[in-house]
């Protein structure tokens, strides 16, 4: 079975085409710069040769379409023929309260998918053009959605809400969703295989740390809490976005600097994190270039970028009266042994202590961080968010 999973952006449409079960990959790139004059799809030979394909894209069924044509064509193809994509599976950012878990894709679904629209207003649209294209360009192949957002909608109700006025909740749905859903879902079980251990029976934080960032906390199978909100912009410090952050301060900022609704908005969302702290760079890799050449806002971007995760992993073991696993993943967390030590330095009153050594030997593989000693288990888990909607697809499609 060849499931095709797509994840359009605004300006971009990633995919990868898996042969399943195996998990094996037969294709993967993506368009960028999509809707503009410059537009062009780049992937990867098998050989590891890149190739990049320049062709005027401006929306998502032609950049959908040429994808297709590519990976069944003669010169760059995997497959011979649209008819041997037996299903598609979809990143959906936001599902609010109305998705818990993937589902195939129906005419109500996309309707319920609309409705979603004010809490992505950036991203829905984007898969819905998507969708339709996949409709158009491959009649009756079976299509699944896959949302950021359903993996924490096992969160209480007293984890999930806000202290606002109830009334906000009831008009607008203005409560915690969190993101990363797939990714954490994807990990937490992952880590679960690779130690050995039973899912259903563990307290597990994942933390899925990048340029973007936010951690789950989750016990015997279902997330109970997670530190991004109602949008991607609350909980950890990330690289552009400002995380937790006192409410009063943006009102106060807002009223010295004369800032419209819309450019508080870019300062908090693209303007903050590590690059607004530091001055320097949202990129952790030259962040740590500038602290090298002893340059101390980006020393302190990362100590503040750092401690934030460490707070979670405190806060989140409480609410779960304990903790067995420790997942590392995402770009941060699978290569930054600098963080990871960091985060579990003087941890061993909660039953975490890991190899030094080791850990600064781990880039991107999976790994067991943790001394023979800990009582919690410090894993290094690579995400693979790709697969596991394929995974997903599979499984609704089969039935």
């Amino acid at each position: 079975m060849n499931v095709l999973v797509l994840n359009c952006g605004s300006s971009s449409v990633k995919y990868k085409l898996f042969q399943m079960p195996e998990g094996k990959v037969l294709a993967q790139g993506g368009v960028e710069k999509l809707g503009l004059a410059d537009s062009f799809l780049k992937f990867k030979l098998p050989s590891g040769e890149k190739v990049v394909l320049e062709k005027d894209m401006p929306e998502h069924t032609v950049a959908i379409d040429f994808i297709l044509k590519t990976i069944t064509g003669s010169e760059y193809g995997c497959i011979k023929s649209l008819s041997e994509i037996d299903a598609v599976g979809h990143r959906l950012v936001h599902g609010g309260d109305k998705f818990s878990e993937s589902v195939v894709i129906t005419d109500e679904v996309v309707e319920n998918v609309k409705k979603c629209i004010d809490l992505a207003p950036l991203h829905n649209p984007s898969t819905l053009k998507g969708v339709a294209a996949v409709t158009e360009l491959i009649p009756g192949v079976p299509q699944v959605g896959v949302f950021d957002t359903a993996f924490p909608q096992t969160m209480p109700q007293r984890a999930f809400m806000y202290a606002l006025p109830y009334e906000y909740y009831e008009k607008y749905g203005v409560r915690r969703y969190g993101f990363h859903g797939t990714s954490h879902r994807f990990v937490s079980k992952r880590a679960c295989e690779f130690l050995g251990i039973d899912y259903n029976k563990a307290r597990i934080i994942t933390a899925h740390i990048g340029n973007g960032a936010s951690m789950c906390a989750i016990k015997d199978g279902k997330c109970i809490d997670t530190s991004m909100g109602l949008t991607p912009t609350e909980g950890l410090m990330m690289g552009t976005r400002v995380g937790d952050v006192d409410p009063g301060a943006l009102v106060f900022i807002g009223e010295k600097e004369g800032l419209s609704m819309a450019q508080l908005s870019e300062v908090i969302n693209k303007k903050s994190g590590v690059l607004g702290v530091s001055g320097v760079s949202s990129d952790m890799r030259e962040i740590e270039d500038a602290i090298a050449q002893g340059n101390e806002r980006a020393k302190l971007a990362l100590e503040m970028y750092d401690y934030r995760i460490k707070k979670y992993v405190g806060a989140f073991t409480a609410v779960m009266g304990g903790l067995d696993v420790l997942v590392f993943t995402g770009g941060v967390g699978e290569n930054q042994t600098t963080t990871r030590e960091y985060v579990c330095e003087d941890m061993q009153y909660m039953g975490i202590e890991i190899d030094k050594e080791l850990n600064a030997k781990i880039h991107g593989d999976e790994a067991l961080l943790s001394t023979k000693e800990s009582k919690v288990k410090v894993v290094v888990i690579p995400t693979d968010e790709e697969l596991m909607i394929a995974l997903d697809t599979v499984a609704l499609t089969s039935k």
